[in-house]
């Protein structure tokens, strides 16, 4: 009959009951070490991943700004008390445009004929480096060079103070403007104009502290109005201090009976 193989296991065994030496270790310095199945994140490669995530919050923040929305800060009290000075408001650049301008909207605009008193001051240095890359970006309110009020009469609305009751008109139809600062007339001034052609009537909420169309019109309406194309957005609400943050209302029922012209 044929042998069964011999099993090692019993025949080092046997080897060493007979006093054969036992194998050497292995010292620990030729031990192989096996690779790490994942190596440690590089800081270089860190800092490329964090240098592309900065960048493309930029561009999106960006993107954001040019097209749909853009933080402005309010500078003086014509708007009160709406708005008050430091108020930071979110304007929406889709109107007009994806949408249209209606009668009691708030809108931003930049300086369309020196309505500024004076021009805004340049920042200088690394601070107004900062700000004005923020402000590019649309990290940072703009203001500087920019007003805001509300718009009372569409192209072609015939805008008048004031009726018996000392009440504004638009195309013939008092208004009951709840939005007035307390103790504000509609207007002290009197006026009748047709808004031109392309162009906007825009007042202040505070009257008595607004220099808004009124101010700057030469009685025909050209001077004082506001051309659409200047108009930035319409606010959209309060983002800033956070206990004032709220929506701003065009107070559509103020206008709801007013007719096209």
């Amino acid at each position: 009959m044929p042998k069964a193989p011999a099993d090692p296991n019993l025949t080092q065994a046997i080897e060493l009951q007979r006093g054969a030496p036992r194998p050497s270790p292995v010292p620990t310095g030729l031990r192989t070490k096996l690779p790490l199945t994942h190596k440690p994140t590089s800081v270089l490669q860190w800092v490329r991943e964090l240098a592309i995530v900065i960048v493309a919050a930029l561009v999106l923040s960006l993107l954001i700004k040019t097209f749909v929305v853009q933080p402005f800060s309010i500078p003086s009290g014509s708007m009160q008390s709406t708005l008050e000075p430091g108020d930071r408001v979110l304007v929406s650049k889709l109107t007009p445009g994806v949408f249209d301008l209606r009668r009691g909207d708030v809108v931003v605009f930049s300086d369309p004929d020196n309505w500024l008193d004076q021009p805004p001051a340049k920042r200088s240095g690394v601070s107004g480096a900062v700000v004005s890359g923020l402000q590019f970006v649309g990290l940072y309110p703009a203001g500087d060079d920019h007003l805001i009020k509300r718009l009372i009469g569409l192209p072609g609305d015939k805008v008048a103070c004031c009726d018996q009751q000392g009440r504004l008109t638009v195309n013939g139809v008092p208004l009951t403007e709840p939005y007035l600062y307390a103790g504000a007339a509609p207007s002290d001034e009197r006026f009748s104009i047709v808004v031109p052609p392309g162009r906007i009537w825009v007042m202040g909420d505070h009257r008595n502290d607004s220099a808004d169309s009124r101010a700057h019109d030469d009685g025909t309406g050209k001077t004082g109005s506001v051309p659409i194309d200047k108009v930035t957005g319409r606010a959209i609400g309060i983002i800033w201090p956070v206990g004032r943050g709220s929506w701003l209302s065009n107070y559509s029922t103020t206008f709801d009976k007013v007719p096209d012209r």
